[in-house]
């Protein structure tokens, strides 16, 4: 049971509670660069990815449903970009407008600066030779080795076996398998196999990587160890990612921006932090409070003696003495119910659930 449907919630205008302002290792790709007509500079500047007024209609029986309506998308070069919503948002359909597995009905799509939207067969298969993708069931080749399967990639795009020998190897010590070159993949578990795809999706020196729900077949610990890996290979790689969940706390481990999708739209974009301090939109706050737990027991709410307050803290303000600040400026007892402080983008962000005791005109 929520806490802020019972009761009284009381959220006191102080600044110090209330902050409102901040309240052998694979070696960095040498990138074959696409013919994008401009070169790529600054990570996080520049768009890797542009969508523009980008719609997709799937026709059944005579009926026409929208799975994406009227998508605007800038994503920057060099980072980790979410998208996130409910099943049937349109999340996949949107990351597979980002390749063209999935052809727009209206709109365009750009990668750098060059409009891939309209591109004859050859040209777009050059182009999606520099965008991997993960995907949420793995999709390996179960008759062939581990290795095989990172090979067979390469073989495809062209590459000489002496590139593909040196590199494969380098690949499978990257994401934790370099000893299971000649396993196949029915030996393997959930993320020993998507880890294979990871190695698979960065195979061919991709500038982007698409990751489609890369984790939501895996246990949690799993899932943490797969973001971890994938959080590296951004870091390390510097290939600009896109990643689609249902789950906020996968956009909040990785992510530096978001955007929220509902019914097939856009409802808000921005920086994860900020999304999730100050979310704008209602579905994003849902979304986001699912990932707070921050219910309290019917006792306690029963019980209570005081007034029940919800206190936020943004960036510096998480990490100060602010309760016991509080505490010496104003007559009132302040006993923690619920709470925590996490760090998302290495910012911290802190939420309490208090109960204050004490005359009304102090709280």
């Amino acid at each position: 049971m929520s806490f802020e449907t019972p009761c009284r919630i009381v959220i006191p205008e102080l600044p110090s509670m209330m902050p409102a302002g901040q309240c052998g290792i694979l070696q960095p790709i040498r990138q074959k660069p696409l013919d994008l007509n401009s070169p790529v500079a600054n990570p996080m500047k520049v768009n890797m990815i542009s969508l523009q007024n980008v719609s997709v209609n799937f026709f059944h029986q005579g009926q026409t449903l929208a799975a994406v309506k009227n998508v605007s998308l800038d994503i920057p070069e060099g980072g980790v970009y979410g998208i996130v919503g409910t099943s049937g948002a349109g999340k996949s359909t949107v990351l597979r407008t980002i390749n063209l597995l999935q052809k727009p009905t209206a709109g365009r799509v750009l990668i750098g600066a060059t409009d891939i939207t309209d591109l004859p067969g050859e040209e777009l298969r050059k182009i999606r030779l520099k965008i991997g993708m993960v995907f949420q069931h793995f999709n390996l080749i179960h008759n062939k080795t581990v290795a095989e399967n990172v090979a067979f990639v390469m073989k495809i795009a062209g590459e000489s076996r002496q590139d593909i020998a040196r590199r494969v190897p380098e690949l499978l010590e990257l994401v934790g398998l370099g000893d299971k070159e000649t396993v196949y993949p029915s030996r393997l578990s959930g993320g020993q196999k998507q880890r294979v795809g990871i190695a698979r999706a960065i195979a061919n020196e991709p500038q982007i990587l698409l990751c489609d729900e890369p984790t939501s077949a895996l246990d949690l610990e799993t899932t943490g160890a797969i973001l971890d890996l994938l959080k590296t290979i951004n870091q390390r790689l510097h290939i600009t990612t896109v990643l689609i969940s249902h789950e906020m706390a996968v956009i909040k481990k990785i992510c530096h921006q978001v955007a929220v999708m509902n019914q097939g739209e856009v409802v808000e974009t921005g920086d994860v932090y900020e999304i999730f301090a100050a979310p704008q939109h209602p579905v994003t706050a849902q979304l986001a409070a699912h990932t707070h737990d921050l219910e309290l027991p019917e006792r306690l709410l029963k019980n209570a003696r005081g007034a029940l307050i919800k206190v936020l803290y943004r960036g510096g303000k998480a990490e100060e003495p602010v309760l016991s600040d509080t505490i010496r400026r104003f007559d009132i007892d302040l006993n923690v119910l619920h709470g925590k402080i996490e760090y998302i983008d290495d910012r911290p962000l802190g939420l309490l659930i208090l109960e204050a005791v004490g005359s009304e005109t102090e709280i």
